[in-house]
């Protein structure tokens, strides 16, 4: 019987991503399933494409500019879900800077959301 590889379920830009972050360290979880209200307030469960638990940061790979990524967006983050879009087919070089200035861009709200948590307890 032949083993099935979770990456015979990417698309072509996932795997990509995947490699990337392989060649950088970064474990991931694919389509790690979330749950979320919709603007309707109705529970629905998405499965962005890419989870980092080490940043504890969602990935979604964007396929075509025909899906509304904006309300998707709009959604995570209302739902208290940190996710970088990466636009693959945008531009081939510019997500890999996109990803990082979003890494650290988040992680370092965290960081100051912390630091204020910490001055009320001083």
């Amino acid at each position: 019987m032949k083993q099935r590889s979770i990456y015979n379920q990417m698309t072509r830009s996932e795997k990509i991503v995947a490699q990337f972050l392989k060649e950088l360290g970064i474990f991931w979880s694919y389509e790690k399933p979330v749950y979320v209200w919709d603007r309707n307030k109705r529970p629905r469960v998405w499965t962005p494409d890419f989870f980092l638990a080490q940043f504890s940061i969602y990935i979604e790979v964007c396929g075509s500019e025909d899906f509304d990524y904006e309300y998707r967006r709009k959604t995570y983050g209302e739902n208290g879900y940190d996710v970088i879009f990466l636009h693959l087919y945008k531009n081939s070089q510019k997500w890999k800077k996109h990803f990082f200035q979003y890494i650290s861009k988040i992680s370092n709200y965290r960081m100051k959301r912390f630091d204020s948590i910490n001055m009320k307890l001083s």
